[in-house]
């Protein structure tokens, strides 16, 4: 295994077979995901079997909270997907396209997230954006930081739901109610620790953090408003690039993401498998399992 750190933000590793590797391995490069943010994996082979057991081996695989985003045969695997598969719609189009940390909006998030691309579109259209939350809270101007410290922050997913054909004939309201009895929302720090390396990172994003907690609702979006047009300065936004044989892992407690899109009637898949690693995902947070089924 060849491990070479980017000169931005994470590392790249080649020579490596996911499919064989052991789990003294694995925790080798969960252990190196904590360090670098980001691992960038080339040559990467895998099956949708050989995915979900080499993501067993790094945690606690996760099952998304609603179905119609599952692989139909290994529902482990969240299916972002444009074209059918065996003449069905599988997965749904066009997500994460905002700002974001995964399951931010639940109270107990996703740690850390696995992404493989298998139809790329072509001319480079298609990655995800990373910006360094770590870095991002080193670099807050004082008076924001000092505003945000020891504040919580309210997060809900409900405005990004995408209606699917067995919503035809509810209202918003109902498609609105039904999501929030899966899914109400959740309160966490604004500034929150990492368990292992102990960094501090900020916890926000423009596609899921509603509001500051205990604080009057202009001051929120004002504060807000400042921290969302911070953290999304072109400056601080990183991409990797999907590209065919690449695999992306990442610490969600340290990066805010987002996908880039492509251009319209390209085809994309991609699966993504979220990992509980057996950690809290910040101190004082229980390890509940709450979210597996």
């Amino acid at each position: 295994m060849k491990l070479t750190p980017r000169s931005s933000l994470g590392a790249d590793v080649h020579d490596i077979d996911l499919r064989s590797i052991s789990v003294r391995e694995a925790q080798a490069l969960k252990a190196a995901v904590y360090e670098h943010k980001l691992l960038v994996f080339h040559g990467v082979d895998l099956d949708e079997a050989d995915y979900v057991a080499m993501a067993r081996k790094f945690g606690v695989p996760q099952r998304y909270f609603q179905r119609h985003y599952h692989h139909p045969d290994f529902p482990q695997i969240f299916v972002s997907n444009n074209v059918p598969m065996g003449g069905n719609k599988v997965g749904v189009a066009g997500t994460g396209r905002m700002w974001h940390s995964d399951y931010q909006f639940f109270p107990e998030p996703l740690p850390l997230t696995f992404v493989m691309p298998k139809i790329v579109p072509s001319g480079g259209t298609r990655g995800t954006v990373f910006v360094d939350m770590v870095a991002a809270l080193r670099d807050l101007p004082n008076d924001l930081r000092d505003a945000i410290v020891g504040t919580r922050c309210f997060h809900d997913a409900v405005y990004y739901y995408k209606v699917q054909p067995f919503d035809i004939d509810k209202g918003i309201g109902e498609l609105m109610e039904e999501f929030h009895r899966e899914a109400p929302g959740a309160l966490h720090p604004t500034v929150i620790e990492h368990p292992v390396s102990g960094r501090q990172a900020l916890y926000v994003s423009s596609g899921f953090t509603q509001r500051i907690d205990r604080v009057s609702h202009e001051q929120s979006r004002l504060l807000l408003t400042r921290l969302f047009e911070f953290l999304e300065d072109p400056a601080r936004v990183h991409q990797a690039t999907w590209e065919p044989g690449v695999l992306l892992f990442w610490d969600n407690r340290q990066l805010m993401h987002r996908a880039t899109g492509q251009l319209h009637g390209q085809p994309s898949r991609s699966y993504r498998i979220g990992i509980y690693d057996g950690t809290p995902f910040y101190p004082g947070l229980p390890v509940t399992g709450e979210n597996q089924p």
